[in-house]
């Protein structure tokens, strides 16, 4: 049982959206503050970190990494290196969802607009309100504080239910979607939570929820103020009684690691059905069969969980088996991406291969077939992509996407022997024109791969060799001859 969840909890970026529209923004010549960004990019994301004794005190943190502050006179600036006394506030929620931000040691309010803002308000007006707009990626796993279980997608019963120990498999895939203000809960299946447990087709106002933030937690709060909770033995999620919320209402959303499944060159799937060992030996895809990759930050190299939480790692006479349950140098592997296959190389250089009876030892040199294996992503149906300048979006007027919105568009994945296809809302598929332009309106499906460098983000190359980047414009083009930041993008 997670003692508070597996997975990194997401630390909370956001916007902060004034009563004129506009982004609080963090400049960096002379770490001025403003309200005049028309969307959220860099410079209009703050995080939110808690004082370590007083759970109610927050620091705001731009993208400079200074933090915000107010003096006794209201005056604010953006440039405290730490976070100092004059860097304290008080999140003040109101009914609508919105936010009131309190200085703590002078209790006047901040708010204003363009250049002229302050933090000298004695009441709370509507200049001294402000939206929260969530800037972390919107798909994500979600756990119940109270329960201690993730909420996952129970289609038999028609309903998220939060009984999950682990966030195992597509079902427990949650995509946050952001309209005017208010937060709605996407399944896997695109339906939508309503406020009475139903999943339904269409987005309204049963299945809008402001979001709320109590201790570094989130809460979600209905159109007629309830909140969602947990409910009965397999913890139905739908609004409860309560108006208030308390550790029932509160719930972490955790980053969502891809989860793969392997085929090796028998055409039998990888599994830990048989016990410890590593076996490709299987004819149908289960939990059992499904692997969670986690990307090393320093080495970069990968770890496969099991479903029972252990690791792969690498034993005696190079047999792979799943007995680890902590990461050390024998869990790790390389990954080497060759176009529709995979090979995996273990901490003793060797190459992870298949043996006769379906025994993955790490005992070869070279790469050949039995070094190979078709690597499948499975929880991600629904692609959201976000570059270092934003979010992919359609262009408004032609067939051309953007990579740099402060909103985005819900893509389709749709695996095909090792490569993917991309396919847009209206039902046509990406490609690379002859111009390098990544265009959403094929008719034919064309072949991209997904390599998974680095934690959280992925590189994906296109057919034509070059990786998909977002160019200075904002446009997204498939001409990257190498991987920079340019050419990686959450997922």
């Amino acid at each position: 049982m997670p003692t508070n969840g597996i997975n990194r909890a997401l630390k909370l970026q956001f916007g902060l959206i004034n009563y004129e529209s506009r982004y609080l923004t963090a400049e960096a010549f002379g770490f001025k503050v403003n309200a005049s960004g028309t969307s959220m990019k860099k410079k209009q994301i703050w995080t939110l970190e808690q004082d370590e004794q007083d759970g109610q005190v927050v620091f705001l943190r731009s993208h400079l990494g200074r933090y915000l502050a107010s003096d006794k006179d209201g005056k604010i600036t953006g440039g405290a290196e730490k976070p100092d006394p004059d860097c304290r506030f008080l999140i003040v929620p109101q009914s609508d969802g919105r936010w009131a931000l309190q200085s703590e040691p002078y209790l006047r309010y901040f708010g204003g607009s363009a250049d002229y803002l302050s933090c000298f308000a004695q009441v709370i007006g509507e200049q001294e309100l402000w939206a929260v707009h969530l800037a972390l990626h919107p798909q994500a796993s979600l756990l119940s504080v109270a329960r201690k279980r993730y909420a996952h997608l129970s289609a038999s019963d028609g309903e998220i239910s939060v009984d999950s120990n682990i966030p195992w498999g597509v079902d427990s895939l949650v995509t946050l979607v952001y309209l005017d203000g208010k937060y709605s809960l996407k399944t896997c299946d695109s339906r939508f939570l309503s406020n009475d447990g139903k999943l339904v087709k269409e987005n309204t106002n049963t299945t809008s929820f402001t979001l709320e933030l109590k201790s570094g937690k989130l809460a979600f709060k209905d159109c007629d103020g309830k909140y969602l909770t947990p409910v009965g033995p397999t913890g139905t999620l739908r609004s409860g009684r309560c108006s208030k919320p308390g550790k029932d209402e509160l719930f972490d959303l955790e980053e969502s690691h891809p989860q793969v499944v392997f085929q090796a060159a028998n055409k039998r799937f990888v599994s830990v059905k048989q016990g410890v060992s590593i076996s490709a030996n299987q004819d149908v895809e289960t939990d059992m069969e499904t692997f969670q990759m986690e990307i090393d930050k320093e080495s970069k190299k990968s770890m496969f969980r099991t479903n029972g939480g252990s690791y792969w790692t690498l034993v005696t006479h190079g047999e792979i088996q799943s007995t680890a349950t902590e990461v050390e140098v024998n869990t790790m592997f390389d990954i080497e991406w060759r176009g529709q296959r995979v090979a995996l190389k273990a901490s003793n250089g060797k190459y992870v291969c298949t043996k006769k009876n379906g025994q993955l030892s790490a005992v070869s040199d070279t790469v050949g077939d039995d070094e190979l294996f078709l690597m499948k992503l499975i929880n991600r149906p629904m692609l959201i992509l976000r570059g270092e300048n934003g979010f992919v979006c359609h262009h408004k007027n032609s067939n051309s996407l953007d990579a740099n919105r402060s909103v985005y568009d819900i893509f389709s994945l749709i695996f095909n022997d090792g490569a993917y296809n991309v396919k847009s809302v209206n039902g046509k598929f990406w490609y690379v024109a002859s111009s390098g332009l990544v265009c959403s309106d094929g008719e034919k499906a064309e072949d991209f791969f997904l390599e998974f460098l680095e934690h959280g983000r992925v590189a994906i190359k296109s057919s034509n060799g070059k990786y998909l980047r977002g160019d200075q414009g904002g446009t997204l083009m498939g001409d990257g001859t190498s991987v920079d930041a340019s050419s990686l993008w959450e997922y």
